[in-house]
């Protein structure tokens, strides 16, 4: 008896082995895209983006969830890095704080040609993975960044910005946040205005990914069906199996199914167990639930490493990704399917987003309503004697107001 247990624990430590072997074969030829990395807001809070501190090498760099040999060790050939600012920059410094971001990003490939490749395109994608660089792409994270204008959403773009996720944890004037589900907000655009409409079609016209983690459940559907594109949610999980107004409701999987739009998977314990503990296996089961109800196709990885502070047993750095590889292999993946939980699904979505995108077509140019603007520190050059700004009533008569007083007529 004692010699039966033996050898069946030795032939499961074989067989694990099997399957860590076959899951670094196959990302030797298809490394892992992650849709969200939060490296770069690490760097702020810890250098204030001083890339040259000899503490900030990432050949070296400590205590954070990712540096350059974790993402070696990890197969990762693809990462969406976030240009995140939080949400009280909205109405104050966004726009430049973001722009700071995707400048750290951008020097992150200069600094390091030999690992890092700034793309911005799919086919800058699969160079990168002929080259053994990561293909680095900008992802904004908070619809606030924008500030409310489709010249600067434009502006973004040209720099890089290839994602764009509609909201953070806070409502922006024009679409709603997974707060409003939970009660904390209250909803201010039934999921997206008239103008976040335009947001989503000027998205669509430039090629920029709609990203749906963060927003309401009314923002996703309207996003959803609007959309002429797939769609992603760069790093959520499933709804079904943690209760978490971050995750992607049933509902909603099958919209993504219809769409051909993805879910990359977050691995933050809040999101996976809706616990503060959290394993490798129970990432495993939002993987097959989401490939379960909206297809082996609808499935990406978003770890969102450096942007959490709880990980699960097993997944506690960028160099884990084989493990968890090794587990869908355990599950009866097929090599196909893991392949287009890599990357190959992600490529299929970022492609269909190129093949949509029309820059003859005439750009979106209708302005936001100024009355939907909180003015306290912005100018409001244009919106004075610019035509059909549909401005309301309440809002013209303050403006008068205050000409009147200037004049002392008051």
């Amino acid at each position: 008896m004692q010699t039966s247990w033996w050898l069946w624990a030795l032939v499961a430590v074989c067989t694990g082995d099997q399957f860590r072997d076959e899951a670094e074969r196959i990302m030797r030829g298809t490394p892992v895209i992650d849709g969200h990395n939060d490296l770069p807001w690490r760097l702020l809070t810890m250098f204030n983006n001083r890339l040259q501190i000899e503490r900030a090498n990432l050949t070296s760099l400590a205590n954070t969830h990712t540096n350059i040999p974790k993402l070696r060790a990890g197969f990762v050939g693809g990462q969406f890095w976030s240009a995140y600012t939080p949400c009280d920059t909205q109405n104050k410094d966004a726009v430049k704080r973001t722009l700071e971001q995707i400048d750290v990003i951008q020097r992150m490939c200069q600094m390091y040609p030999e690992t890092f490749v700034c793309v911005t395109n799919s086919a800058g994608i699969r160079q990168a993975f002929r080259e053994g660089r990561v293909a680095s792409l900008v992802g904004v994270e908070g619809g606030h960044s924008i500030d409310s204008s489709l010249g600067v959403l434009r502006t973004l773009y040209r720099l890089g910005m290839r994602y764009l996720t509609l909201t953070h944890s806070c409502n922006t004037p024009w679409a709603d946040n997974w707060l409003v589900d939970t009660g904390e907000d209250k909803a201010e655009s039934q999921g997206l205005s008239h103008f976040g409409q335009s947001v989503v079609k000027e998205m669509n016209r430039l090629g920029v990914i709609i990203d749906l983690a963060h927003v309401s459940v009314a923002t996703m559907k309207a996003a959803l069906r609007l959309s002429t594109a797939p769609v992603i949610f760069s790093h959520s999980s499933a709804y079904s199996l943690c209760q978490h107004r971050r995750n992607v409701p049933d509902d909603v999987l099958r919209l993504v199914n219809q769409t051909g739009s993805l879910v990359m998977v977050n691995f933050y314990n809040d999101y996976v167990s809706c616990r503060q503990e959290a394993t490798l296996s129970q990432v495993a089961d939002h993987l097959d639930h989401i490939k379960k109800v909206a297809g082996a196709g609808a499935v990406g990885f978003g770890g969102d490493f450096d942007g959490v502070s709880r990980l699960p047993v097993g997944l506690e750095d960028v160099s884990k990704y084989p493990d968890l590889v090794a587990e869908l292999l355990r599950r009866r993946w097929t090599e196909a399917e893991v392949r287009g939980a890599l990357a190959n699904n992600l490529l299929r979505v970022f492609e269909a987003v190129e093949q949509v995108s029309d820059h003859t077509q005439s750009p979106e140019e209708e302005p936001i309503p100024a009355a939907q603007l909180q003015a306290s520190c912005r100018t409001m050059y244009g919106y004075s004697e610019a035509p059909s700004l549909h401005r309301q009533p309440g809002a013209l008569l303050a403006s008068l107001t205050t000409v009147l007083l200037g004049l002392g007529l008051l």
